[in-house]
C-alpha cells in the first residue's frame, strides 16, 4: 500500500497555526490548485481549467514554519499524504474530512537570495492526530 499526494498551488488564506494541550504546533491552511478540464465536445469553450482547494495540516516544526513563512496567494508545493476522517459533527450528523498532512514544503515562487526554500518534517508519523485543537 502506499498514500502518496504531491501537490502545487496557492495559499487561499494565511495558516492558522495552534497548539495542541501537550505543546505540539499544528498549522492547518489549503491550497488552490488548478485542474485542466478534458475537452468536451458539447463544450462551447474546448475544456478549462477548474480550481481545488485542498486542506493541509502540518505537525510540529514544519508547522511552525509554515506559520511564520507562507502568506495568502503564496505559491506553495506540498508533499504528504491524504488523510480522510470521520466525525459527528455539532448538529449530530456524521461528516467525512479529506486533508493531507504535510511531509515537506516548498516555497515557490520569487525570494530575495533567489532560490526556492525546502522544509521537512523532522520525525515521520506520531503527529497525535487524537490532540487536534480545532
Amino acid at each position: 500500500m502506499y498514500n502518496k499526494a504531491v501537490l502545487i498551488g496557492n495559499l487561499t488564506r494565511d495558516p492558522d497555526l495552534r497548539y495542541t494541550p501537550s505543546g505540539i504546533p499544528v498549522a492547518r491552511f489549503a491550497i488552490a490548485v488548478n485542474r485542466v478540464q478534458k475537452k468536451n465536445s458539447d463544450s462551447e469553450d474546448g475544456g478549462g481549467q477548474d480550481v481545488d482547494f485542498i486542506n493541509i495540516v502540518a505537525w510540529r516544526r514544519l508547522a511552525e514554519i509554515c506559520g511564520e513563512f507562507l502568506k495568502k496567494g503564496r505559491p506553495v508545493a506540498i508533499e504528504g499524504r491524504l488523510q480522510i476522517s470521520s466525525f459527528n459533527g455539532r448538529d449530530g450528523q456524521k461528516r467525512t474530512m479529506t486533508e493531507v498532512v504535510a511531509d515537506n514544503m516548498q516555497m515557490l515562487g520569487k525570494r530575495s537570495d533567489g532560490g526556492p526554500e525546502t522544509h521537512r518534517e523532522a520525525a515521520p508519523a506520531e503527529q497525535g492526530e487524537d490532540e487536534i485543537p480545532f
